[in-house]
Formats: C-alpha cells, sequence, structure tokens
C-alpha cells in the first residue's frame, strides 16, 4: 500500500455509474421480478460493496465512510446505475464509489439473469472526484 501518513485529511467526494444492458421487454418487467425489488437489493449490495472495499481491492486503504448513495434508474433497454461517496481521510474514494456502481450492477444481473442472461455490464466509470492533492476531475462526456 502507498503510505498516506503525511497526507492531511481533507474532504473527498467521488462519483461512479454503470449502466446494465437488457432487452426492453426485461426492462419493463423489472417491477415484477420473481426473486424481488432489484432496485432495492442493488442499493443496499452497493451500498455494503463500498464499506468493504478494502477487503476486496488489496491494495485500498480502508476508509471510514461518512455517506454511501446508490441510485438505479430504469430506461427502455436497460439500467443506469450512480454511486456517491464521501470521506474526510488521507486518501480518495474513488474505488469505493466504483465498487458500489460495479456491485449494484451486478446484483441487478443476478436479480433478472433468469429472465435475460444476455444482459451486459456496461461502461463502470469514474464520473467525478474532488479533494486531495490532485485536486478536482470531471469525466468528459
Amino acid at each position: 500500500m502507498v503510505d498516506v501518513s503525511r497526507k492531511a485529511a481533507t474532504r473527498r467526494t467521488a462519483e461512479a455509474a454503470a449502466w446494465v444492458e437488457m432487452s426492453p421487454k426485461v426492462a419493463g418487467s423489472l417491477s415484477r421480478n420473481p426473486k424481488g425489488d432489484p432496485f432495492e437489493v442493488a442499493r443496499i449490495a452497493g451500498i455494503q460493496a463500498a464499506k468493504r472495499t478494502a477487503e476486496l481491492v488489496p491494495m485500498c486503504h480502508p476508509l471510514a465512510l461518512a455517506h454511501v448513495e446508490v441510485g438505479l434508474k430504469i430506461c427502455k433497454d436497460g439500467v443506469r446505475i450512480s454511486s456517491r461517496a464521501t470521506t474526510t481521510a488521507a486518501t480518495g474514494v474513488e474505488m469505493e464509489a466504483l465498487v458500489a456502481a460495479s456491485v449494484a450492477a451486478l446484483t441487478v444481473y443476478d436479480m433478472c439473469k433468469a429472465l435475460d442472461k444476455g444482459m451486459a455490464i456496461r461502461d463502470i466509470v469514474l464520473k467525478r472526484k474532488t479533494g486531495g492533492k490532485s485536486g478536482d476531475y470531471c469525466r468528459k462526456e
């Protein structure tokens, strides 16, 4: 792990996104999913995953997260996932936001795989981050 002990603890945020592509038929039937509500399960899974990022990604520092949120929006041909993580620490929360979006996407896949095994998880990206030595970042669309 990188030594961050000399860095100042500052407020840091990160936002990430993911896309779960699926057939319009499956996207239209998400509210009637036989396994339950895929949005609520995926939201909780994403939050839980963000809190455990250091256990999943070997060189990540364990962080005390001040806030994590995961949002899901149904679209005609899939589900758009967004995540946001916030901390006050000596290192950033980009990985926590990315892990939250990724695990939420995997959970949507798991909840819907009986309906469409051809789904695809795409475009897992860091949208923006604030704070830290490297400053702010905003992804150009």
